[in-house]
């Protein structure tokens, strides 16, 4: 009857289904296989993708930067009268100078110099001024002149180009007086 019983739980495990342990060689091995799929797909990316442009900086370039940055230098802020058309016709301006930065120190120089000259001829060149010049919607013509007037007071730099980049006129109003 022993022997009954030592077979009687050999048959019990045999009826009953066995567990089966995980297959850890071939979880291990796709595993393995997927780590070397991924590092090459990166590998092949990295090789064929344009590599960054690093931008450098020249240092020794800020000087001429800064010489060639333009400054606004005020000429005149005042009131001149024209009378071309007949009647006196009263004009409030104010001319502005846009000039590089290398270029504003003798720019101030000649107009703590020659403020009475140059006023004088900004004067001038309103004076004579058709009454159609001054009535343009970007003033032009009156730009074209004083920009000439100013060509002549200032000169020109070493290179021989114009100290003076652009007149400005933010400012022109023209009042009747005769009204």
């Amino acid at each position: 009857m022993a022997e009954e019983r030592k077979a009687a739980p050999e048959q019990q495990k045999d009826a009953a289904p066995a567990k089966k342990k995980p297959p850890v060689k071939t979880i291990g091995l796709i595993a393995g296989i997927m780590v070397a799929e991924a590092a090459g797909v990166y590998m092949l990316i990295g090789m064929t993708s344009p590599k960054p442009v690093v931008a450098e900086t020249e240092l020794h370039g800020q000087d001429e930067a800064a010489a060639k940055e333009t400054v606004e230098i005020e000429l005149i802020d005042d009131k001149f009268q024209n009378m071309q058309t007949g009647r006196v016709w009263l004009w409030d301006m104010r001319i502005v100078l846009k000039t590089a930065r290398k270029n504003e120190e003798h720019i101030n120089e000649q107009l703590e110099k020659r403020a009475s000259e140059i006023q004088e001829g900004i004067a001038q060149i309103v004076r004579r001024a058709q009454h159609s010049h001054l009535k343009e919607p970007d003033l032009v013509t009156i730009s074209r002149q004083i920009s000439a007037y100013a060509d002549k007071v200032f000169g020109h730099d070493a290179k021989g180009n114009s100290r003076v980049e652009r007149i400005l006129i933010p400012k022109c109003r023209g009042v009747d007086v005769e009204r």
